[in-house]
C-alpha cells in the first residue's frame, strides 16, 4: 500500500482547492539545528552508495535507518524499483526504492512524521527520504532521488501537506544510484502506474554499515 501511495501522488496532482487548504508556515523562525551527519554506507551488488544522515535536523528518521542498518535487517535486501519521470527541465529524472520485501518480521513499527516542513530538508536530487502511506506509517523503505522533485515536499505542488520525509542526502556513488535506475525492468509486473517500474532482476543490497 505504501507503495501505491507513493506512486499515486507523483501520477496525480491533488485539486488547486487541496492545496490551498494547506496551512501556511509560521512566520516565527526556528533556529537552525547543529550539523549532525551520520555517514552510512550501502554496498549493492552494482557497487557503494555513501549517504549522510542528517541527524541534526531529522533526528526521528535518521534514528529509525539507524535501527535497521544497526540490526543488520538491511543486509540481503534489495532496491526493487526504478521510477523514471519527466524532470520539469526537458530531461529525465524519477527515484530509486528498496527496503525490506522478504520478511515482515524484520519490520519495526512505524514512526512518527518528520515534513520537509519542519526540517528544512527538501527532496532535491540526491536525496533520501523515507516511502509512506501516511503519518506514522513510515517503517523501512526508503528512496533516493535522481532529480528534484518538490512535489515530494510538504505542501508541495501536486502533492499533499505531510508530503515525504528527506532525512539525508548522497555523498558518494550516485553512479551506482544511476546505474540502479537504469537497470532492466519488468514490462508486466507493478500494480497501477507502478507498472513496468520493477526492477528484474532486483539490485541487492549486501549490507548496510555506518561508516568512519
Amino acid at each position: 500500500m505504501k507503495r501505491l501511495i507513493l506512486a499515486s501522488l507523483l501520477a496525480a496532482a491533488l485539486p488547486a482547492q487541496a492545496l490551498a487548504q494547506v496551512s501556511p508556515p509560521s512566520p516565527a523562525a526556528s533556529p537552525a539545528p547543529a550539523e549532525d551527519l551520520v555517514p552510512v554506507a550501502l554496498e549493492t551488488s552494482l557497487g557503494r552508495i555513501v549517504i549522510a544522515l542528517d541527524r541534526g535536523r531529522a533526528p526521528i528518521t535518521t534514528a529509525n535507518f539507524l535501527r535497521y542498518v544497526d540490526s543488520h535487517r538491511f543486509d540481503g535486501q534489495n532496491f526493487y524499483r526504478a521510477m523514471h519521470v519527466a524532470d520539469g527541465k526537458g530531461g529525465d529524472g524519477g527515484l530509486i526504492q528498496g527496503g525490506i520485501t522478504t520478511d515482515a518480521r524484520k519490520l519495526f513499527s512505524g514512526i512518527a512524521h518528520e515534513p520537509t516542513s519542519q526540517t528544512g530538508i527538501k527532496n532535491t536530487a540526491g536525496a533520501i527520504s523515507m516511502a509512506n502511506a501516511g503519518p506514522g506509517t513510515a517503517k523501512s523503505d526508503f528512496f533516493i532521488l535522481l532529480s528534484d522533485m518538490p512535489g515530494l515536499d510538504a505542501g508541495g505542488p501536486g502533492g499533499d501537506a505531510n508530503g515525504f520525509a528527506a532525512f539525508g542526502h548522497v555523498i558518494e556513488g550516485m553512479d551506482v544510484v544511476k546505474q540502479i535506475w537504469n537497470a532492466p525492468t519488468s514490462p508486466t509486473k507493478g500494480a497501477g502506474v507502478m507498472k513496468g517500474q520493477m526492477l528484474e532482476p532486483q539490485v541487492k543490497i549486501l549490507k548496510a554499515t555506518r561508516v568512519k
